[in-house]
């Protein structure tokens, strides 16, 4: 789907649920369960508006980076890109307070879009750190490649474009402390498995995998072909004996991974 400026659309389990109870609200005025499905979409649609006021506040270059993606036709663009797909403030965040956590200096992104998360990434790195971001669509590069080009941080960033299996072939002989994994999601496994078998994730490094509550398509349906790869991904990271991961509900869903010593 694609989506004109400024119409953002609910992606992540939280929002979907406070926008189907908002419905629900509208549909039961009147009757007995009026009140009660009022106090649960106020439970709903308060909490990422909380999460958000609570989180330390993004950048001035994050901030822009963001305007800039709501406000950009992405119905003139190809493939299927939404605003939707942006990081956003609170996962942005989050992953910034992983970095610092790890000391990272060195980071892969796998999938970047118009470059929040890697943005928000190479703020937390040291002055001699960076952010290596891949990136299949040209356009969509080049859009981030603008942004960054006018960042504090974006020095810090190299867009490679092209298939992600590619590039990360053409990366080996290097590691990371940190990959962030948001591409394709019928593409996770090969790409977790290339990260993991050739060296590219650091003694001690994390990966973490976005979007791996894919709406509550993998428990709630409905049955779509990216709810399908993303449970299938999740059930092979939990029988992996190799990894040890968390999957953190935040957004549409962040795992976790790391190698078991």
């Amino acid at each position: 789907m694609r989506t004109a400026p400024g119409a953002a659309r609910p992606v992540t389990p939280a929002s979907i649920l406070a926008a189907r109870l908002e419905d629900l609200l509208g549909r039961a005025a009147g009757t007995p369960l009026e009140d009660d499905l009022r106090a649960a979409r106020d439970l709903a649609v308060g909490l990422d508006p909380y999460v958000e006021s609570m989180t330390s506040a993004e950048s001035a270059d994050l901030a822009a980076l963001a305007r800039a993606t709501a406000a950009y036709d992405w119905r003139d663009a190809a493939g299927s890109l939404e605003q939707e797909m942006l990081s956003g403030h609170v996962e942005g965040r989050f992953l910034a307070m992983l970095a610092h956590a790890m000391r990272a200096r060195r980071v892969l992104e796998v999938g970047m879009f118009t470059g929040y998360s890697a943005l928000a990434l190479a703020e937390a790195l040291p002055d001699d750190g960076s952010v290596v971001a891949l990136e299949i669509d040209p356009e969509v590069a080049a859009f981030a490649r603008e942004q960054f080009a006018g960042s504090t941080a974006g020095r810090r960033i190299d867009v490679r474009v092209g298939p992600a299996g590619e590039t990360l072939s053409a990366l080996a002989g290097e590691a990371f402390d940190l990959v962030f994994i948001d591409a394709d999601k019928a593409g996770y496994a090969d790409y977790l498995e290339t990260i993991l078998t050739t060296g590219l994730l650091a003694p001690g490094g994390l990966v973490c995998v976005d979007n791996t509550l894919m709406q509550g398509q993998p428990w709630a349906g409905p049955d779509t072909e990216n709810g399908r790869a993303i449970a299938a991904f999740n059930a092979d990271v939990a029988a992996d004996p190799r990894l040890e991961q968390v999957v953190v509900p935040l957004r549409d869903g962040i795992t976790l991974i790391r190698v078991l010593p």
